[in-house]
């Protein structure tokens, strides 16, 4: 099956029914096959053998918050991903291509573990691959008012939903675009953001896009008000709201170039706020 994010093309091979089933996110990113190729093609494998000892070399586990994965360098470029959940069960193994292109995965357990590791695999191999085209997934909340998109970064727990959903409440004329994963792109040279089948805990799971206002940091403050950051402060706070890895140096540098000419291109500042009204409406006039 096929799929358009953030206008780039992903094929899924695998049974139909079954991954429905799986991955119900994604219907609405789902499109007819148009010829062209696709930024990555996953194969689900009924069984994938992890490469032998002496053809990769560990990384490290990464803690994704639900569970832990291992990432492994294979010798020919690519990597190998295990990736387990939150009771430590291995549920997924990913193998890809140097540059993600193209990727095997394997699941295991009930339909809500496989659904669980599919759709981590699936993230992991897109915003990798995405990552060489001018696209990066964040970690942000976004409203849309007025056309343009506007995207709210900060440490879990801080506000985002929060921040966001009191635009929904006290402002006319907006709507969410996504809560938790939006992908932002490059497109002529002007930024773009983009709905995602990754959403968080918030089923926001819309096929939407909006040229990007702003990205905001959002800083929990016993008063309302914005503050411009530095350019360094402004590249630091769109890169650690990314998906990267820093031991991929090519890929890494690509990241950081992407960024720096988001900052180049875009509001970032912080906004220091309470959770209420006067937060929003000061927010607002300040970027809107």
């Amino acid at each position: 099956m096929f799929y358009s994010i953030a206008g780039h093309k992903v094929e899924i091979d695998y049974d139909q029914s079954l991954l429905q089933r799986l991955l119900p996110s994604f219907t609405p990113f789902q499109v007819a096959d148009d010829g062209s190729k696709p930024l990555m093609r996953l194969v689900v494998m009924s069984e994938l053998a992890p490469a032998a000892e002496g053809k990769y070399r560990l990384i490290r586990d990464v803690d994704t918050g639900n569970g832990k994965t291992r990432v492994d360098r294979l010798h020919d470029g690519g990597y190998q991903f295990l990736v387990r959940d939150v009771y430590d069960r291995p549920c997924a193994l990913l193998v890809t291509s140097p540059y993600f292109s193209c990727c095997q995965v394997s699941l295991q357990g009930g339909l809500a573990t496989r659904r669980f590791a599919l759709n981590n695999a699936l993230m992991l191999a897109y915003a990798f691959s995405a990552a060489h085209h001018d696209t990066l997934l964040i970690h942000a909340s976004v409203v849309r008012h007025k056309g343009r998109a506007y995207a709210f970064t900060a440490k879990s727990g801080t506000g985002k939903s929060t921040h966001v959903a009191n635009w929904m409440r006290y402002i006319e004329d907006c709507d969410i675009i996504n809560d938790d994963n939006p992908v932002i792109r490059l497109i002529d040279g002007n930024p773009v953001l983009y709905g995602s089948p990754w959403s968080g805990k918030t089923p926001c799971y819309r096929n939407v896009s909006a040229p990007l206002g702003a990205i905001m940091l959002i800083e929990r403050d016993t008063t309302n008000h914005v503050r411009p950051l530095s350019p360094i402060m402004a590249f630091s706070t769109v890169l650690t709201s990314c998906s990267a890895m820093k031991w991929d140096e090519e890929l890494y540098q690509q990241v950081c170039r992407t960024c720096s000419r988001f900052v180049e291109t875009t509001t970032v500042a912080a906004i220091h706020c309470l959770p209420d009204r006067e937060a929003v409406e000061v927010c607002k006039n300040a970027i809107a």
